[in-house]
């Protein structure tokens, strides 16, 4: 049997390690955590990746974790509301999206898989030596293996990245923002809903999932030249987002007490090839695209289905994800919606917010700013 060691369990591990146990291969995935991560900010599965997962049968999970979230308001420095808008409006005519808990999704690949292969918590890859019969594998901690086949699934510093294909600097494309994500408590009964606080440059956006929680997320993104080191994180953000109003002074004195936060560049990694030998990428480890597009799960999902039919064939795989990577990286490197930079892109970004509830009552579906045509799964012989 054909064997394949994964690495990383976030959304793109799980999701290929289904596939490819559907289609024969022996699986481990390893995962540096010591468990299935919880938590985190909701994402979103889109388009094509809602197909993936009707295909994996767990849409109807999927469906039932879906954030019902009611309402987006825009809020001024002060905290003043300028525009308030449903989901519904922002993304008119994409009906069948669903937006859901990172951490529920990831519980969600785990029960579909963790009878299926072998998982391996706590541990990591430290190197890899291809030769014609396979990969041998250290480990950090466990004893050496062998593979056939080794997918990095680890995410935007990928380790496994790092070891087949070189350092992070060769594929890494800063796009001019960082950011601070952490949880804070619901002092102020939000529910079901999202706030974001935009200045020229800043955003500070709360996100209420389900009916009044007892806790809210985060985040705090601002527009920088170079990139804040992870060290210098709370002292710059609180340096940026000094003097705004509303709910921002209370999420600065959150910032300083939070013990999950999570600080990291908005970035996009571009690589000419994702295959070198019996080595590929997936997902962010591959062809992160950044938050801005709001498409890294919906990459990973499609890029699991794709890879899975294609291990071994490069090419194929190349063939099947490069134009639809492609097209959803280039939303990524303009944030005029999401963190204007100048008033006068604020302002648009504004206006058009305003017009949207009116605009959506005569647009009856909207176009998804990138799709794919997924072939039919591999079917196996019985």
């Amino acid at each position: 049997m054909t064997t394949a060691l994964i690495s990383g369990a976030g959304v793109a591990g799980p999701a290929l390690a289904y596939w490819l146990h559907r289609y024969g291969f022996d699986v481990t995935l390893v995962e540096s955590a010591r468990g299935i991560r919880t938590g985190g900010y909701p994402i979103d599965v889109r388009g094509p990746a809602v197909q993936v997962a009707e295909r994996m049968g767990i849409l109807p999970e999927l469906r039932a974790a879906h954030i019902d979230t009611r309402r987006i308001s825009v809020v001024n420095g002060t905290g003043r509301i300028v525009a308030s808008l449903s989901p519904g409006e922002l993304a008119a005519g994409n009906k069948n999206d669903i937006e859901i808990p990172r951490g529920q999704l990831g519980e969600i690949l785990y029960g579909l898989t963790r009878n299926r292969i072998e998982y391996v918590f706590g541990d990591s890859v430290a190197t890899l030596e291809q030769h014609p019969g396979g990969v041998d594998v250290t480990f950090e901690h466990g004893a050496p293996r062998t593979f056939d086949h080794v997918i990095g699934a680890d995410g935007l510093h990928s380790t496994t990245r790092r070891l087949a294909f070189g350092p992070e600097r060769d594929y890494h494309h800063y796009l001019g923002y960082c950011f601070a994500g952490f949880e804070v408590p619901n002092t102020g009964g939000l529910s079901h809903e999202a706030l974001l606080q935009n200045t020229p440059g800043r955003l500070a956006a709360l996100y209420a999932v389900g009916d009044a929680p007892e806790k809210i997320h985060a985040l705090l993104a601002y527009a920088t030249p170079e990139p804040t080191p992870r060290e210098s994180v709370t002292a710059r953000v609180r340096e940026v987002f000094a003097g705004l109003g509303g709910e921002t002074p209370r999420l600065l004195d959150a910032l300083e007490q939070a013990d999950d936060l999570y600080s990291d560049t908005v970035s996009q990694i571009r690589m000419p090839a994702w295959t070198t030998g019996r080595v590929s990428l997936l997902g962010d480890a591959a062809y992160a695209p950044s938050f801005l597009t709001g498409q890294g799960t919906t990459l990973a999902l499609v890029g699991a289905y794709l890879l899975a039919r294609n291990l071994g064939d490069s090419s194929a795989y190349e063939q099947a994800m490069r134009g639809y990577v492609t097209r959803t990286q280039t939303l990524g490197r303009g944030a005029a919606m999401i963190l204007p930079r100048t008033g006068t892109e604020l302002w648009l970004r504004n206006q058009a917010f305003r017009l949207m509830p009116l605009l959506s009552r005569f647009s009856r579906r909207s176009t998804p700013p990138a799709e794919i045509t997924l072939p039919e799964p591999v079917k196996m012989d019985a």
